[in-house]
């Protein structure tokens, strides 16, 4: 079995992150070291790697890991930054930024995800993720965060993630609504001044308790 998940998980970089243009090495390294199946139930293990938003409870997905190579990717994270992950889900992309940075805090506002993410981190041995179950858009966050990854889509841009930047911090989010989501790379120039780049276009499931999109009448 562990060969099988080997195998599955060179295929799924090569195959699938690879030709998403996710060609940075610490990322593709990152994405071989850290056990992706230990971070599924068992009735997905045999999925763990393909290219699909797995179900992982409370009406949440796990995002597809071409998304994942191209978020860790654009953000290019250092050892030493500090990061923060909206979202914590089953704790494989927590995982994933520790890695790289050796440091991250994450936030996810459903106890029983955050509960079992952080004892799939424990089993591995991860202990540089500190997670708190809250709701990121009525929670106060910290500042000067060098990274910050939203896992999931705001169909209305909210500029409180950016303000938690420091200066030269970068911000990754989705924005907007079905069928189509930019994904946007935000980055702090001053303490007054950011600048917007346009990423890739997606689809994912939107943040819990973000603004709605306005819906017009004619």
């Amino acid at each position: 079995m562990i060969k099988n998940f080997e195998a599955a998980r060179r295929q799924m970089i090569d195959q699938q992150v690879r030709t998403w243009e996710v060609l940075d090495s610490r990322v593709l390294e990152t994405l071989a070291a850290v056990p992706r199946e230990h971070f599924v139930s068992e009735a997905y293990r045999r999925v763990a790697f393909a290219d699909t938003a797995i179900p992982i409870g409370h009406g949440e997905f796990m995002l597809q890991p071409k998304i994942e190579g191209r978020i860790l990717q654009a953000l290019g994270l250092e050892r030493g930054e500090r990061a923060l992950e909206i979202g914590t889900g089953t704790g494989f992309f927590a995982a994933c930024i520790e890695h790289l940075t050796g440091d991250v805090e994450s936030i996810e506002i459903h106890a029983g995800l955050a509960d079992a993410a952080a004892r799939a981190l424990e089993r591995l041995g991860v202990t540089r993720v500190r997670i708190a179950c809250a709701d990121a858009m009525n929670h106060g966050l910290g500042a000067d965060y060098r990274a910050i990854a939203v896992t999931g889509s705001l169909p209305v841009y909210d500029p409180r993630f950016e303000r938690a930047l420091a200066v030269g911090g970068r911000l990754f989010v989705v924005v907007g609504s079905p069928p189509v989501m930019e994904a946007r790379l935000i980055t702090r120039m001053a303490i007054d001044a950011w600048v917007s780049e346009t990423l890739f276009e997606t689809c994912i499931e939107p943040l819990r308790n973000a603004t709605p999109a306005t819906l017009f009448r004619f």
